[in-house]
């Protein structure tokens, strides 16, 4: 992408204003060849603007609007962000009014402070406050993608100011079918974590009356490529149905022989008063670029509604 933008400048000229004319024709012809949106090999477009407009803000963000309609600009917007972050705060929540849901989509996804595979927002990272209102504008937007986009907003923000996700998630829960939906999604950090305010808030309570009994792992060795396998029974002791969120931690061997935890759902439920359930399931250590596997001693664990309750190890072979 980078290689592109540096070589495209070399036959355009040396007006900026005129460049990004030129761009925007660029995808009025690909729309009459019948390309109706960008994909990743269009990301220099977005990626030209951020590496020659940063000091033309005025052209540079008029042209994200339109840009964006046909490939993301959510990276290309977070240098502008850094560098004027109060007039491109007060820009997108405009844009959170926009009739374009790609433009309402950027509003959200560009100011995200730990977009994945993006520079990080240091300042929205301390203080999401101002974050805040473009989400208010945007949590019941008739477009899914949007919506989902607040939830991973909030999402980033969780990670550096869960109460201020908490107590979102407490404002908002039971406006709508919508805003429920975004909540759950904007939580699953602190629900992975076992926040106990997070846990109550969506249902899930005291496990006093919960028995795991036949935690087996199957494959006590695994090798790199192959499934852990493994199975437990639970019951319910009490008298009444209970909602629990079942999980399991994989305790990853790091390089230096450290273990590293990882949370995995097995599922979200009511089980039946006085009842046992008898659950298997498989994880795959199949080669992945994401994550290196070491060979030697893993742990793996069982948590309910957040509380880890037993865990037992086995050994990953190359």
């Amino acid at each position: 992408m980078k290689h592109i933008t540096h070589v495209l400048i070399n036959y355009l000229t040396d007006d900026f204003g005129r460049n990004v004319n030129i761009l925007l024709k660029l995808i009025d012809e690909l729309r009459n060849q019948g390309v109706t949106s960008g994909e990743v090999e269009f990301l220099f477009l977005p990626d030209f603007i951020e590496t020659y407009g940063l000091e033309e803000y005025e052209a540079s963000v008029k042209s994200f609007e339109s840009i964006t309609q046909f490939v993301s600009c959510e990276f290309a917007v977070r240098p502008f962000i850094l560098k004027y972050e109060s007039f491109m705060i007060h820009l997108m929540f405009n844009w959170s009014n926009h009739p374009n849901p790609e433009v309402r989509r950027l509003a959200s996804e560009g100011c995200r402070p730990r977009l994945p595979w993006a520079m990080a927002l240091p300042s929205l990272k301390k203080n999401p406050d101002p974050i805040i209102l473009i989400l208010e504008n945007l949590k019941n937007d008739e477009s899914e993608s949007v919506r989902r986009s607040v939830a991973n907003n909030l999402n980033d923000i969780s990670k550096d100011n869960p109460e201020v996700v908490i107590e979102i998630a407490r404002k908002w829960k039971g406006e709508s079918k919508e805003t429920d939906k975004i909540i759950k999604h904007a939580c699953r950090t602190l629900l992975k974590q076992g926040v106990p305010e997070v846990m109550q808030l969506f249902g899930f309570g005291h496990i006093e009356h919960i028995r795991i009994t036949d935690f087996k792992i199957h494959t006590y060795s695994v090798k790199i490529g192959s499934d852990l396998r493994f199975s437990l029974s639970l019951t319910n002791t009490d008298n009444a149905t209970s909602k629990l969120r079942l999980e399991y931690g994989l305790y990853y061997q790091k390089a230096n022989g450290s273990l590293s935890k990882k949370v995995f759902l097995i599922g979200e439920k009511k089980y039946p008063k006085q009842s046992t359930t008898k659950i298997i399931r498989k994880q795959p250590f199949k080669i992945i670029t994401t994550r290196k596997f070491y060979a030697g001693k893993h742990n793996l664990s069982i948590i309910i509604n957040g509380t880890e309750i037993e865990k037992i190890d086995f050994e990953l072979l190359v």
